[in-house]
């Protein structure tokens, strides 16, 4: 019969996906309905009478009794009355497996175990498929098949101990599934208590211990409710305490594959199958869907053991899978502990083994299990004796590992040991690869450490790649931009950045696209170019677009649909700073220190990381991630502090020239941009920070000129001449700088530059021969071009714009036309129009219009001023006409309002007025929210009353007024004595009076 294959498993298994299920039982026979059609049972065809059964009935020799054979296997035949001895491949037919799906143990509480029922013939790959893709249970990083004992095993307590806090901690702590019959007799029972016991003590939840049972389907207990051919969502399965019941499914087990090999109440039927199944995982490889670098390794564990068991042992030691045998658990164990140990010639050999053997097997079997000894024994590399009173078992992953190590064979050649090294990278046992494998004994070259480098990075093991580093890995030779790319697309499918990732790659055109694999996500420094301009704004050029050769007026248009190059060979440039980039995009804090510290340009570099995971905290939908991201940016943020603290205890000059050197890692960016940017707070008000900004700020003037001497100078320039103001010596420290050095002035940056007149590395600008100026204009450039010079004429000029706009409100508006002042003040503000211009379109050059357009609107006090030269322009056109004077007048009275308000983003840099501001602006959130509640109770309060007092009223004004005007009133005090009920009865006694008085005179 023909065995199905990996490809008709998941052709089955992806047509079974298909449709929406109703419900999610539905939903689980619906994605396991194929089953039956792949997995197969085994039945006796072929009724051989067992002879020596004491039975009343009937019994076959495959167990079973002859009712529950059909009727062509109980036929008289020639061929079965020749045969003498029953063979399950020769008596034996394959159809549908009738048992399979869930199953949930009774009292145990409602967890699902998977479970089918298997011939023994069945292909391996396609259970390994079965477990990993239909079942959902984690491919395994190791496979540990614990074997030994037999069902009246009576395991001592140290056994216990090293199973629970040994065995079942290792594999959870490396991700193995631990294989054995998962039932409640023998080995079995005790490792499934192991498991329950270290579930119960443990506090990690995430991680889950695997142990798969493999068990005969002829020997399991109360199989018969397991049975339906439809498959079991779940079936519930009773587990007894009686003796009789020990051959019941353990309720600790995940997983349990029933061999069937058409046998009933006999052992051993599922042996071949679980050795053949080893031998299969022994050629996957970790990693979902076998993508990953490591053969996923295999280890057997022996405790106590029969003779039976020497066979097993051979058999997998011809597989090259190494074995753990626990001495001192007695059986086989004991005796191949002691043929290990000594190092016995062959012929002293033979004689003790036949000793040791006489005492566990009966005589005439001992000579054939000697040879099998003898066997074992000359792949002693592949056999490890473990002595629990030499070693303890909290470190039981570290035996285990040592066991894999011992497995290869001894070489000086270190590709031997390459998937050992694989192994404990995934394992994030770095000691065990400095004592084995990074003690001098083997020779590592630059190349074969390329792949366990890159597991390493991708599955953030930080200490790894520092040892990689320290034992001679070249990082230049290593990192090219194609090996970059592929960091770059093993990100994590439900991370941030893989979503700015592949959003990125959905705007591209699909014939620009490059082919990923089947199945695998595949990304290109294009959509990561991309992403880092979204993160880091337009203030700096794009991160890699020198791959794409991005220049010129074309550069925005390029960025969207860049040319691809033949970049992938090339080495990277700088390779320290791209995977730091990488590593904080992945918000990976130790790894991303550790290149940050291997890097230069720390302080740049610090604060790129800042404003990055900034962005990405504002991006992060989950509020636990973003908090991480927050802890992350600050831990950079104080980084960059420390750094630039030192810089600045020991040169000052140097440490402002650190603060706008032009870093061509972070697109020729400032420290200063980029502490902006970032909101770098705590790194702009170091003190070495604020002084280097006062410098600016004062340009060559003396810090200490007061406010007077200033403005007095600004209106009467010859002053500047004078000794009003003091300008500094060429003696003292100067702005940093110079025309033939990083960084360079930008009149467009204010404040994150120089300014034009201190690019010189000195005041009085230190030229020589025919390039020196006079000093009357050295003098003139001092003064007018320094920041604060230019501030306090702003302001000034503003103060003289609002007194302008007041004298003609209230003194020189009039009815017939505009007059020479009006139209002085019209000219004013379409200077102030210009400037808005200048500031939208003319600022960045780089930038496409629309989102220049953008940018300016994202801040509220360009909003302001549009809102306000808005308004002017209304107000004006309205007042040229005589019956819309009145609407002009009061538009352009509201106009100064808006325009008396900039001043508040004015004096916002002053030291005292400044916090205020900042305080009242956040205020007013929580004033927004009391004044609408405050706007509810006064509409209702006015309903009521307009309700209560005017039934009547039909006037809309009048309603209006009193509904929302008149309580407004009322909570400043203004109550309307005339229609309270007081005054309404004295009105009213008053009028009978009157009217009595009238009728009593007449």
């Amino acid at each position: 019969m023909r065995k199905p294959g990996r490809a008709e498993l998941v052709q089955h298994g992806t047509s079974a996906c298909q449709g929406a299920p109703e419900t999610m039982v539905n939903k689980l026979k619906k994605d396991q309905s194929w089953i039956p059609k792949v997995i197969k049972k085994k039945t006796c065809s072929t009724f051989l009478e067992d002879t020596g059964a004491q039975s009343k009935g009937q019994l076959c020799q495959c167990g079973y009794p002859k009712d529950n054979h059909r009727s062509v296997a109980t036929e008289d035949n020639f061929g079965a009355a020749i045969v003498s001895r029953w063979n399950t491949a020769e008596h034996t037919t394959e159809e549908p497996t009738d048992a399979f799906g869930n199953v949930e143990f009774f009292g145990k509480g409602r967890k699902h175990r998977k479970f089918i029922r298997l011939s023994s013939d069945t292909d391996p790959a396609t259970v390994y498929n079965l477990i990993t893709q239909s079942w959902d249970i984690p491919p395994p990083n190791l496979v540990v098949s614990v074997t030994g004992g037999d069902a009246q095993l009576k395991m001592k307590a140290w056994l216990k101990d090293i199973l629970r806090r040994g065995l079942v901690k290792a594999a959870q702590s490396t991700g193995a599934w631990i294989m054995t019959s998962g039932l409640q007799m023998g080995i079995g029972k005790y490792v499934g208590e192991a498991v329950r016991d270290h579930a119960t003590a443990s506090t990690h939840t995430a991680s889950k211990v695997v142990a798969m049972g493999i068990a005969p389907w002829g020997i399991v207990s109360n199989k018969e409710r397991l049975v339906n051919p439809k498959g079991s969502f779940p079936v519930q399965y009773m587990v007894s305490n009686d003796t009789d019941a020990q051959h019941a499914l353990d309720d600790n087990y995940s997983a349990f594959l029933l061999v069937d090999n058409g046998t009933n109440n006999q052992l051993g039927g599922e042996t071949q199958f679980q050795a053949r199944l080893e031998q299969h995982i022994l050629t996957r490889r970790t990693g979902i869907g076998g993508r990953g670098s490591i053969e996923i390794p295999v280890l057997c564990m022996l405790i106590q053991g029969g003779p039976n068991m020497l066979e097993r042992i051979y058999g997998a030691a011809k597989n090259n899978i190494p074995w753990l045998i626990l001495a001192g658990s007695g059986g086989i164990a004991d005796v191949l502990a002691e043929a290990i140990a000594e190092s016995f010639t062959v012929e002293a050999l033979r004689p003790q083994v036949h000793m040791w053997l006489a005492k566990h097997a009966p005589p005439e079997d001992v000579p054939g299990l000697v040879k099998l000894v003898e066997k074992i024994v000359e792949n002693k590399h592949l056999m490890t004796v473990y002595n629990a009173d030499l070693e303890g078992v909290e470190e039981f992953d570290t035996v285990i590992l040592k066991t894999l190590f011992k497995a290869c064979k001894k070489s000086d050649n270190a590709l031997a040991y390459l998937d050992e090294l694989k192994l404990a990278v995934a394992w994030s046992r770095v000691d065990i690869a400095k004592s084995q494998l990074f003690n001098g004994e083997i020779l590592w070259k630059t190349s074969d450490l390329d792949d366990p480098l890159t597991a390493a990075l991708v599955n953030n093991k930080p200490e790894f790649v520092k040892l990689f580093i320290d034992n001679g890995t070249n990082m230049v030779e290593y990192l090219s931009y194609r090996r970059l790319e592929e960091l770059y697309s093993s990100v994590a499918e439900n991370s941030l950045l893989n979503s700015l990732l592949r959003k990125k790659q959905e705007e591209r055109r699909p014939s620009q696209c490059l082919k990923a694999d089947e199945g695998r996500q595949s990304y290109t420094l294009c959509e990561v170019m991309k992403v880092l301009r979204d993160l880091m704004g337009d203030f700096c050029d794009p991160i890699y677009s020198h791959l794409f050769h991005l220049e010129g007026w074309r550069k925005r248009r390029e960025l969207l649909y860049p040319k691809e190059e033949s970049y992938g060979k090339k080495k990277c440039t700088n390779p320290w700073a791209d995977l730091f980039i990488w590593a904080v995009l992945q918000r990976r804090s130790k790894m991303a220190t550790y290149f940050w510290e291997m890097g230069g340009e720390s302080v740049s570099s610090s604060l790129g990381a800042c404003l990055l995971l900034r962005e990405m905290c504002r991006l992060e939908p989950e509020a636990e991630g973003a908090q991480v991201i927050k802890e992350m940016a600050a831990r950079f943020q104080q980084l960059a502090v420390d750094v630039f603290n030192e810089c600045y205890r020991h040169s000052e000059k140097r440490a402002f020239q650190l603060l706008v050197f032009r870093c061509p890692v972070w697109g020729r960016s400032t420290c200063l941009q980029l502490a902006t940017e970032a909101d770098a707070r705590n790194f702009l008000a170091h003190d070495g920070v604020q002084a280097f900004l006062s410098q600016i700020w004062w340009g060559e003037m003396d810090r200490n000129t007061e406010i007077w001497r200033l403005v007095l100078t600004f209106f009467c320039p010859p002053f500047i001449y004078s000794n009003l103001i003091n300008f500094r010596s060429s003696s003292e420290d100067q702005l940093p700088g110079s025309p033939d050095s990083e960084p360079e002035c930008n009149e467009n940056d204010v404040l994150l530059q120089l300014p034009e007149g201190s690019c010189a590395d000195g005041a009085e600008v230190q030229v020589k021969g025919r390039n020196r100026r006079p000093f009357w204009m050295v003098r003139w450039k001092q003064f007018w071009g320094t920041p604060v010079t230019s501030f306090f004429g702003n302001v000034i000029m503003y103060f003289a714009f609002l007194f302008l706009f007041t004298y003609v409100l209230i003194l020189d508006l009039l009815p017939m036309g505009p007059s020479n002042v009006e139209l002085v003040l019209y000219i004013w503000v379409l200077t102030i129009v210009f400037e808005e211009i200048r500031q939208t379109f003319f600022v960045s050059m780089d930038i496409p219009v629309k989102k220049k357009v953008k940018l300016y609107f994202q801040d509220m006090w360009n909003i302001c001023d549009i809102l306000a030269v808005g308004l002017f322009f209304i107000g004006v056109a309205a007042r040229m006409f005589r019956e819309w004077y009145n609407m002009g007048r009061m538009i352009l009275c509201i106009d100064f309002m808006v325009f008396s308000f900039r001043l508040v983003h004015i004096f916002a840099v002053h030291k005292q007025l400044g916090p205020k501001i900042i305080i009242v602006g956040k205020m007013m959130k929580d004033v927004f929210f009391f004044l609408f509640f405050l706007g509810v109770w006064l509409m209702a309060y006015g309903v009521a009353t307009q309700g209560l007092l005017h039934q009547t009223e039909t006037r809309a004004s009048w309603i209006f007024r009193r509904v929302f005007y008149r309580p407004y009133l009322q909570i400043f005090g203004q109550i309307p004595l005339n229609e309270l009920d007081v005054t309404l009865s004295i009105r009213s006694r008053r009028t009978v009076i009157s009217i009595g008085s009238s009728s009593a005179t007449s």
